[in-house]
């Protein structure tokens, strides 16, 4: 491992802490995965892209992680009462489990799109109904549950009496936590407090994903499947459990209440919370109309953006926050994300051509490259600080371009430094970031042909003393976004 010493802020103490695994050199984490009803928010593919560079950076810090990312794709209750996949089944005149597979495709989809990593495992809460069943009952045998006209409900008041530490993780008091638990409006008569939330709910005769159990026909409430299948394939007790903030309550408390109900001990060591996406400083909402999904974003077909954003360079632009801090949509930020992004590639293309030994080398960078190199672990260790760890990988690019235009000799860089230097920020930008270079993928390549076609006619005009269309070329190519950049090594071309 780079280092020993990791630190994470850690939402249920509300300070940061060393990270100690339960069992050395092993990791496991959970992340709250997606309910498939619809398209995946743009905030949701924030956190996403959060905890997927979280999972490569410990996995390249030399821990074994076992990621668990959950599929919920059992119907539970808006606001108004209605089942989101039958909701969803209603709108498109599909079947509930046909609506979970669409958008579990167009899930799977997207994160691939935003080159994630899949997890190691991704449980369906409708293939778990079993294992739900069976802690529901355990929370039942242990006096923190109780049942009325066929439905379970977790019992809070009993809970705090004995002692449990419910609100801890949401800073919320018994008192403030009235009618929030949102999966069981319908019934609040049955409840013996308000702040008691549902475990398994009795279905209505209209109510298709339905379930035999031991209380009624019926389905498992909102909170039950994560501590379900956490538990199946973490244990009772595991390293790390993540999400949105906006799942701190009451989702997350409701999840550790419930496996302290059902086994007397909470889930996770440790709970990580990404924070939410703004656009154009105000909170996304579709009733408002300020609300831009990726699709718009990668097409440019929204009132929000001048233009068109590729997939690396929104997640790029998702790392300029920290994962625990709002992040600002704005088109002027996201153009600022586009050439900070081109500048990078570019750094990392050049790395290739530079890669042969310096002459007669001093080696006068190297104790500035050595320390820059350095500080990306210790600002990653610092509870996994992606921007100020960017800073210094923009460092490191400073002075590959310094060498590449002259400013900087190459003897002032050893040979096994700059070999160092590439080895580092090909692990940082692709294999812990998560980037990619579009221009050496897909159908950039094709994109990268022409330009080399266009670069050849251009030196042909040159030779030829046919300045005015050398500067035609140049000129044309600059208004579409392209410049190209003279040099001894020959005509590079990259993204303004």
């Amino acid at each position: 491992m780079e280092s020993s010493t990791l630190i994470l802020h850690n939402s249920l103490s509300g300070e940061k802490e060393v990270f100690k695994p339960l069992i050395e050199g092993r990791i496991g984490m959970y992340v709250c995965g997606p309910t498939v009803y619809n398209d995946v928010h743009l905030g949701n593919c924030r956190t996403f892209v959060s905890f997927d560079t979280i999972y490569r950076y410990l996995q390249q810090i030399g821990y074994k992680v076992r990621y668990v990312r959950n599929i919920t794709d059992v119907g539970h209750l808006l606001d108004d009462g209605e089942d989101r996949m039958m909701k969803g089944a209603r709108l498109e005149q599909l079947e509930p489990m046909e609506i979970a597979q669409k958008y579990t495709n167009g899930f799977h989809h997207m994160m691939n799109v935003f080159n994630t990593l899949p997890p190691s495992i991704e449980p369906r809460a409708t293939g778990h109904i079993i294992e739900q069943i069976e802690m529901v009952a355990d929370i039942l045998k242990r006096g923190y549950a109780y049942e009325r006209n066929g439905s379970v409900y977790f019992d809070t008041i009993r809970f705090i009496e004995d002692k449990h530490p419910y609100g801890k993780l949401s800073g919320r008091i018994v008192e403030d936590l009235l009618a929030e638990s949102r999966d069981d409006l319908k019934n609040q008569d049955e409840k013996k407090h308000p702040s008691d939330f549902a475990l398994w709910i009795k279905a209505s005769e209209e109510h298709i994903m339905r379930w035999n159990s031991p209380w009624s026909v019926g389905f498992p409430g909102w909170h039950l499947e994560c501590s379900a299948m956490s538990t199946k394939y973490l244990g009772e007790h595991f390293d790390i459990h993540g999400g949105g903030n906006d799942l701190k309550f009451p989702h997350h408390e409701n999840e550790i209440a419930q496996n302290m109900g059902a086994c007397g001990c909470t889930p996770a060591a440790y709970w990580l919370h990404s924070n939410m996406l703004l656009l154009n400083g105000r909170k996304m909402s579709k009733s408002e109309g300020n609300t831009i999904s990726p699709t718009e974003l990668f097409s440019g077909n929204s009132p929000h953006i001048t233009r068109s954003y590729s997939p690396m360079v929104v997640r790029f632009f998702f790392m300029q926050a920290h994962y625990r801090s709002t992040l600002d949509i704005t088109d002027d930020a996201l153009q600022a994300a586009d050439k900070a992004y081109r500048r990078l590639m570019e750094s990392m293309r050049i790395l290739d051509v530079y890669s042969e030994a310096f002459p007669q080398p001093t080696g006068a960078k190297d104790a500035e490259i050595k320390a820059a190199m350095d500080q990306c672990y210790a600002d990653m260790n610092d509870d996994f600080n992606v921007p100020k760890s960017l800073a210094s990988i923009f460092e490191l690019a400073s002075i590959i371009n310094a060498v590449k235009d002259g400013h900087l000799a190459k003897e002032n860089i050893s040979a096994d430094c700059w070999n160092t230097m590439k080895t580092h920020l090909r692990k940082f930008v692709f294999d812990i970031y998560g980037l990619k270079d579009e221009n050496q993928s897909g159908q950039s390549d094709t994109v990268d042909h022409l330009m080399q076609l266009i670069i050849e006619l251009r030196k042909d005009a040159r030779q030829r003393k046919d300045f005015p269309m050398s500067d035609k070329i140049r000129d044309v190519l600059k208004e579409s976004g392209i410049q190209l950049k003279d040099g001894k090594e020959g005509t590079e071309w990259m993204y303004l």
